[in-house]
């Protein structure tokens, strides 16, 4: 059974794999110091808590964090046996190679998400994954990575905005009730939420002009269904898509191997 482990800056995601679906899924905060012993404690008492016996015999990781790797590494051969597959290492093939500037190292998170929309929506994508960042990943018609844009996350923003003025407090990103907010935290609100629409709808249509073809946008991150009840900014939205991408990964390597 495979172990799909997706490493965020933010948070890291483990999923379960049987083959055909997914059987359990965690997510945990991404600490860089936690060791294998920890790792295989917390989620050896979360299978025993949701009476999970099943042997993991296979291991797969993508991580933005690299430092988180080698524990990661460490975990899968000590308590499951097993060398695990790291997204952007040289012995873990791609479906695909990415097409970009050489020498330029893409981030583990777009190669998976490429592979995982491409799998269950073909080519000529625009993924839109929101996470720590922002991220718009082009997915061309044969399903290869061909590059994207980075911007700020939504709760970064929010952040930067907080400890960039100490007058403006903490808020919930949500839709405001109107454009023109009357208090702080509805003026905060109006202008994250609007303006990370306006953000999103502007980068995709260039991305579409600069590329002369129509495109489908596909979505992923919490946010996303946020931002999506008040405009149709995407066609699709895929909750599990990096971890599906993952499972992608993994079987064509099994195949290719």
């Amino acid at each position: 059974m495979l172990l799909a482990i997706d490493v965020g800056n933010t948070n890291t995601v483990f999923s379960i794999w049987d083959g055909t679906r997914f059987i359990a899924t965690w997510r945990t905060a991404t600490e860089w110091q936690r060791t294998a012993d920890q790792y295989y404690v917390w989620l050896s008492s979360l299978m025993h808590f949701q009476k999970l016996h099943v042997d993991i015999d296979e291991v797969i990781v993508s991580s933005t964090v690299p430092r988180v790797v080698f524990n990661l590494r460490v975990f899968a051969d000590r308590y499951f046996n097993c060398r695990p597959l790291v997204v952007g290492k040289p012995d873990c093939l791609l479906p695909t190679q990415p097409r970009v500037d050489e020498g330029t190292q893409v981030g583990p998170d777009r190669l998976v998400n490429a592979a995982g929309a491409f799998d269950r929506h073909g080519g000529n994508l625009i993924v839109v994954d929101f996470g720590t960042a922002t991220t718009f990943d082009v997915v061309d018609v044969d399903g290869a990575y061909v590059g994207g844009v980075i911007a700020p996350g939504v709760n970064l923003s929010l952040e930067a905005l907080h400890n960039a003025a100490a007058a403006l407090p903490h808020v919930d990103i949500t839709k405001p009730q109107q454009v023109v907010g009357t208090n702080t935290v509805a003026c905060m609100q109006s202008g994250i939420f609007w303006g990370y629409i306006g953000l999103v709808r502007e980068i995709c249509d260039r991305i579409k002009a600069e590329r002369g073809m129509p495109m489908l946008v596909v979505s992923t991150g919490g946010l996303a269904p946020l931002f999506q009840q008040s405009e149709p900014l995407f066609d699709a939205f895929e909750d599990d898509l990096t971890i599906h991408g993952l499972t992608v990964i993994h079987k064509y390597n099994k195949e290719n191997t």
